[in-house]
């Protein structure tokens, strides 16, 4: 169960990564009361920092769970690298990007330290 809460955690640290990535911190400042609710123009807007808000909050909780049954080291370690792998993942469905054969290989080896990871890790 401890080893879901790592994937569930590296899930909304994807999210919380791809809202970052589309939030424009200029435009909050047009943002108004009337306005904030608005298909063109408020929701696009707050939409990000709602993302950022509650996959924050549910990326720390997630991970927070994972690491008091796993040891802090490897919890970090697979978290970061499920991450990665997740945020890869998504550039490539959802904005196109190509990977190269030096991304796959590199991503491979990610994979087998995750898997070598949770096979030899010593349970606390």
């Amino acid at each position: 169960m401890h080893w879901l809460y790592i994937l569930i955690a590296a899930t909304f640290e994807a999210g919380w990564t791809f809202s970052l990535k589309l939030m424009d911190v200029g435009k909050l400042k047009e943002l108004r009361f009337n306005n904030i609710l608005m298909l063109h123009n408020g929701i696009p807007i707050i939409a990000p920092l709602l993302g950022y808000i509650i996959f924050g909050i549910g990326n720390i909780y997630y991970f927070s769970l994972a690491m008091k049954h796993i040891p802090t080291a490897t919890a970090f370690a697979v978290w970061t690298s499920i991450s990665i792998i997740l945020i890869k993942a998504a550039e490539m469905l959802f904005f196109n990007q190509r990977i190269s054969y030096a991304e796959i290989f590199f991503i491979s080896l990610i994979t087998v330290g995750i898997i070598g990871l949770k096979t030899f890790a010593s349970p606390s």
